[in-house]
């Protein structure tokens, strides 16, 4: 680590991940910062790739089977008139 420069930027960036990381509220995070929005903050949830894996890991298939809307025909009549 003696050879690296490691400026104030990255020590920013690396603390916004940790809290991130730690469930800190992105709104907390932007305050912190110094951000004067959110927004601008949002880029952190974007490059964490650990927190992307995490949600994708919670989602299940649905258990119901998927249909296709089938309009009723005065429905159809209706807007053939249009």
């Amino acid at each position: 680590m003696a050879t690296r420069h490691i400026s104030p930027h990255v020590i920013r960036h690396t603390t916004a991940m940790h809290l991130l990381q730690a469930c800190v509220d992105i709104s907390v995070i932007a305050l912190w910062l110094g951000h004067e929005s959110p927004a601008t903050t949002h880029q952190y949830v974007e490059a964490d790739l650990a927190m992307k894996e995490r949600a994708l890991a919670r989602l299940h298939e649905p258990e119901a089977k998927l249909r296709r809307y089938r309009a009723f025909d005065s429905l159809i009549d209706f807007l053939r008139t249009l």
